[in-house]
């Protein structure tokens, strides 16, 4: 008989890990006090940050250059930010862009225009953003006049601006030195406390360093103490929103969006995180619609798409769509070839498709990008268990469990490998180790409770398989395999109760068979023949039921 060993679960599917942007559960739990009163403090401090607007418009503006290196810190796309540049309005007018763009620009040829350059690189900046801030220099001919030629000899004379204190925390933060970017920040914020202006950018690249980090509690300090000093800026809004979304506050996620977009309907980051409020809650129409929005307001080969494109294949996986899924993720995949999310997440499609070659062809890509991530491993290993490649599967989750020892999925899957190898000694360490990370699995004890038999442990098989019972009252297999434990023990009328139960649920020739063997043993010869009668019919091509039915008609005249 096949087995059917259930895997630990993570998110929606079995078995297999689905890396989201977030971690929602549908059923939201109750929220800590302390997280509580800091959001309900945070909705009253927004509030009022309409009235003290007029305060943080008399702040110092934050130079071009400085702004434009806290922007990329902080995520905002290239895109995005050639947009801010291009096009003032009430959300930068702290910000010295347009205005202030020839302090940022430097002559093509100077030593300056290629330092900035290499800086805009470190911090992330894209060629066309490069191209559109370093900009050819005036042609002479045009520009003769003796105030004009001073100006160019006292901007040749000034320190570039792209050496800046801002630019080396882009440079930290797009390099994922996370720590030092956090701790410069800190040392600006404290040697410029006065300055609103910037502090507000400096908070908000903060909130960002902090929420990559995981640090949502600190990182939503930061969010609102930016929001505070610069309450016209609408990105800080998207990141609250996108920070509420995965702390599991759905509903502040979709206030939060809405606010961004009020401020500028057209910010493709407010539409991404108004979908991501909206896929938790369910609302997955929706949310495409909002991630489509997205997309509509950023160029088409925007590095920010993959992750809208990321985003839509994990909502039309939820909704059972896979073959658009796996479009989505395959375009995440054409603009981030290194996306090993994407890559992870797309091979789950695929598995689930029944494409188990491509699926795993899509878990090594995955685990050669980041061969740290237990999680491609675990999806691996799954998916090569049910390709029945048990070495492959066995090798791939020693690896694991050495590389990640506090990882608690892929026990079953390396239960089932050992069980198929008949290393019931293995096997069963492996299912006492599923069971302990999830004691209430039903599926983990009726399997153990197989292979202790098939190990001949049958007193302890009868203890677990009363476990599986009981957690799975309605498990064929668990009343099954607890009676064949009762009648190893020579408990035959406990046994004859569960195979009866077992029959009861799910009427096969199996069923029938076992039922008939027991009673066989009871003595009740003439019961036993007409269950083995009725398996023969189920099952014709089963010899041994009517070699069995010939030896019960031999007692039964024998004992007349």
């Amino acid at each position: 008989m096949s087995l059917k060993i259930t895997s630990v679960t993570y998110r929606r599917r079995r078995r297999r890990t689905i890396l989201a942007t977030g971690r929602f559960s549908r059923v939201k739990p109750p929220k800590p006090l302390e997280g509580f009163v800091k959001r309900c403090v945070l909705r009253w401090l927004l509030l009022l940050l309409a009235a003290g607007s007029l305060k943080a418009e008399q702040a110092p503006p934050t130079c071009a250059s400085d702004a434009i290196f806290l922007w990329l810190a902080g995520g905002i796309s290239n895109a995005r930010i050639q947009r801010l540049i291009q096009t003032p309005s009430v959300q930068t007018k702290n910000v010295q862009t347009q205005g202030e763009a020839g302090n940022f620009s430097c002559h093509a040829a100077s030593q300056c225009a290629q330092q900035c350059t290499r800086a805009l690189q470190k911090a992330g900046a894209d060629s066309a953003l490069i191209q559109s801030l370093v900009r050819q220099s005036p042609d002479r001919s045009s520009d003769r006049s003796p105030d004009r030629s001073s100006n160019r000899k006292s901007a040749a004379s000034a320190p570039c601006a792209c050496s800046s204190q801002a630019a080396q925390v882009a440079a930290l933060v797009h390099d994922k030195n996370f720590d030092a970017a956090e701790n410069n920040i800190r040392t600006l914020l404290r040697d410029h406390a006065d300055n609103d202006a910037n502090n507000a950018l400096l908070y908000f690249v903060l909130g960002t360093v902090l929420r990559r980090e995981d640090r949502f509690d600190d990182a939503l300090d930061a969010f609102t103490e930016s929001s505070r000093l610069m309450p016209g800026f609408p990105e800080t809004h998207s990141q609250l929103s996108y920070l509420f979304y995965r702390t599991d506050d759905s509903d502040d996620a979709l206030a939060e969006a809405r606010t961004a977009l009020s401020m500028d309907p057209a910010n493709a980051e407010a539409y991404r995180c108004l979908g991501l409020a909206l896929y938790a809650d369910g609302h997955y129409d929706a949310a495409l619609h909002a991630f489509d929005e997205a997309l509509a307001r950023e160029p088409d080969g925007s590095l920010a798409n993959a992750d809208v494109y990321f985003d839509m294949g994990i909502t039309h996986r939820d909704q059972g769509d896979l073959r658009r899924a796996a479009i989505a993720y395959r375009h995440a995949l054409s603009l981030r070839p290194d996306f090993w999310q994407a890559h992870s997440n797309l091979g789950v499609v695929l598995h689930d498709q029944g494409k188990l070659d491509e699926a795993i062809a899509e878990y090594r890509l995955a685990k050669r990008l980041n061969p740290d991530e237990a999680s491609v491993r675990n999806n691996l290993g799954n998916t090569l268990c049910d390709k029945e490649d048990f070495d492959s599967a066995i090798t791939e989750f020693k690896d694991l469990y050495r590389q990640s020892p506090e990882w608690e999925g892929g026990h079953n899957c390396l239960a089932r490998a050992y069980m198929s190898k008949r290393d019931y000694p293995s096997a069963i360490r492996q299912l006492q180790a599923a069971i302990a990370a999830n004691p209430a699995g039903a599926a983990e004890h009726r399997v153990l409770g197989q292979a202790l038999l098939l190990s001949g442990k049958d007193q302890e098989a009868v203890d677990v398989l009363r476990k599986a019972v009981t957690l799975n009252p309605e498990s064929s297999l668990a009343h099954h395999y607890l009676g064949t434990a009762f009648v190893n023990t020579q408990q035959l009328a406990e046994a004859e109760k569960e195979f009866r139960e077992a029959l009861r649920l799910e009427p096969s020739a199996q069923n029938h068979y076992s039922l008939a063997a027991c009673l066989m043993a009871l003595n009740q010869y003439e019961e036993a023949l007409g269950e083995l009668e009725i398996a023969s019919r189920m099952d014709p091509s089963q010899s041994l039921y009517r070699v069995r039915m010939q030896e019960v008609v031999r007692l039964i005249t024998t004992s007349k």
